[in-house]
This record gives C-alpha cells, structure tokens and sequence, in this order.
C-alpha cells in the first residue's frame, strides 16, 4: 500500500478535494480529502499545487471534536 507523506504535492494525491460551504468567494479556504489510506489530507486552496498534511482519523477526530467543543474559540477574531 502507499503511504502518503506531509508535504506532498496536493495536486498529486489520487483523491476529490471538498471545503466547507462556509468559504468565502476569495479562496481562503481549507480543503480536506480521504485517502486511500484511510487518512485525511489537508491543503490551502490558494495553493492547490501546493503541499498537503496529512493526518490520522484519530487525529482529525480529536481536532474537529475540541472545534465542536468551542477550544478553539480563542483563535476566531
């Protein structure tokens, strides 16, 4: 099987990219897909040629989980 490396060039992974419907117009977006792997990788979509982090389920779970929880809300401006 493949592995799939932090910073590999996002437009080189074999998969469909989706972003929030929260988006604004202007790109400022985070994009995630699901590997093959079952990971999930991320990339700036001003950058789609970009690298992409690529992070476990477990991972990403803790992390959308604690945004659910409001841990993050000391980042939003």
């Amino acid at each position: 099987m493949h592995e799939f490396r932090n910073g590999t060039p996002a437009s080189s992974l074999p998969v469909v990219w989706r972003k929030s419907r929260r988006s604004n117009p202007n790109g400022n977006c985070v994009e995630v897909a699901a590997l093959p792997t079952g990971e999930i990788a991320m990339r700036n979509s001003r950058h789609p040629e970009g690298p992409a982090l690529v992070y476990t389920r477990a991972e990403i779970t803790a992390f959308v989980l604690g945004a659910k929880d409001g841990e993050f809300d000391d980042m939003i401006v």
